[in-house]
């Protein structure tokens, strides 16, 4: 008996994702890409984003991603809800640099490599438009601060297609 329960056990290990503490994402929703620019004293800077869009996109943000590409990150759509944005990172595998932005674009504020699986509120200053979420030390690594303008349509100024 006692080697069938040690067997079901190495079975159950076996069937456990590397990290057994981790949920798997539950969550098949899809996100649309745009171009979007970060103007900074450093120069240009491009990425390709996701949408986050709807409240299902919004509340399934990044979850459960293990790594993200350097040029990528995912910008969250707050414009029909004036007020300040609240994040959270639960769920969230990797560090990421959240830069709240106004609805002209401007970075509002930064909130710089915030801690995986966190449950702490990460929020704005201020009433912001747009969240974007970079890979952790992002802005630190490319100048990127508060003043600084974000280029893309949902702030009403140009990018580029993905």
């Amino acid at each position: 008996m006692k080697q069938l329960f040690t067997a079901i056990l190495g079975l159950l290990a076996l069937a456990l994702p590397g990290d057994a503490g981790a949920q798997q994402s539950p969550l098949a929703t899809t996100f649309a890409t745009s171009g979007l620019v970060i103007v900074s004293e450093t120069g240009r800077h491009e990425f390709t984003v996701e949408l986050a869009v709807t409240p299902e996109q919004r509340a399934q943000g990044l979850m459960y991603r293990r790594s993200m590409a350097a040029d990528a990150g995912m910008l969250f759509d707050y414009s029909r809800r004036a007020g300040r944005a609240s994040m959270w990172m639960k769920n969230t595998y990797i560090p990421l640099d959240m830069l709240f932005i106004k609805a002209d674009g401007e970075i509002e504020s930064i909130a710089e490599r915030t801690v995986p699986r966190s449950l702490e509120s990460i929020s704005s200053r201020g009433p912001v438009h747009g969240v974007l979420e970079l890979n952790g030390g992002t802005a630190a690594r490319l100048g990127i601060k508060p003043g600084d303008v974000v280029e893309n349509p949902l702030f009403g100024t140009a990018a580029s297609a993905p």
